[in-house]
């Protein structure tokens, strides 16, 4: 989503071969990057066209969806981590990276409470609220 709002407004004049290599150029690691390699050499030759990016995202997403979209959440997940971040920031990264994941309940708020700095997590730590919030948020629904 945030790609396609940049290339809405960044990138609106720019022609579609460059757009498709802005997004490539941040896709790295296994398959998806040799998928990459051969984007880029097709579209070198000319031998593979798009008429818009959503077209081109489309077909990203065909073959890298579904089980694949899920082990990406969850490596996303084990990755991710507060830092220097304000927690409003953190807590709405770790939403969108949650949902799809596969994580519920109890090890989804363990991830949520390790992941946060120490002065934070240990007020954090017996609150049982924290359970049912992120978890009925993660359904979708809103806290």
């Amino acid at each position: 989503m945030a790609c396609k709002l940049f290339i809405r407004m960044r990138m609106r004049e720019v022609v579609i071969e460059k757009q498709i290599q802005w997004v490539l150029s941040y896709v790295q690691e296994g398959s998806v990057d040799i998928w990459k390699e051969n984007v880029l050499e097709d579209l070198e030759a000319e031998s593979l066209e798009y008429e818009t990016v959503e077209e081109f995202l489309t077909d990203l997403k065909k073959e890298f969806g579904g089980e694949n979209n899920k082990t990406i959440k969850v490596t996303e997940l084990k990755r991710i981590e507060q830092g220097s971040r304000m927690i409003e920031e953190f807590v709405q990264e770790f939403r969108r990276v949650a949902k799809g994941s596969g994580y519920e309940r109890r090890p989804l708020v363990e991830k949520f409470k390790r992941e946060i700095s120490g002065t934070r997590r240990r007020k954090l730590i017996w609150q049982k609220d924290l359970l049912e919030a992120l978890s009925s948020d993660i359904r979708g629904q809103s806290i």
